[in-house]
């Protein structure tokens, strides 16, 4: 199975509306790992990773519940790291 991984930046009102909450329990329900976290400017980052039709429809399902509030996700090729083992929140 091929791996790949991208960097996704939510831009909008994208803290303090659950957020990094549900897209962590939207990730779950797909084969990818990787990480979402609050920036201090107020922007979303979302590391994720796995095959590459997982990422596409979890990143698509985390923008059609938040189509009020992402104003622009900005979606780049990342580099696949094995450290990640599962999806989760960080600080």
């Amino acid at each position: 199975m091929e791996q790949t991984a991208k960097h996704v930046i939510f831009r909008g009102r994208v803290q303090g509306v659950g957020f990094r909450y549900t897209a962590n329990s939207i990730a779950r329900r797909y084969e990818v790992t990787g990480f979402v976290r609050n920036l201090t400017d107020g922007t979303v980052e979302m590391l994720i990773q796995g095959d590459p039709t997982q990422i596409d429809n979890c990143i698509a399902d985390i923008q059609s519940e938040f189509a009020g509030h992402i104003r622009d996700a900005q979606i780049e090729p990342a580099t696949f790291s094995p450290r990640y083992t599962d999806f989760r929140i960080v600080m």
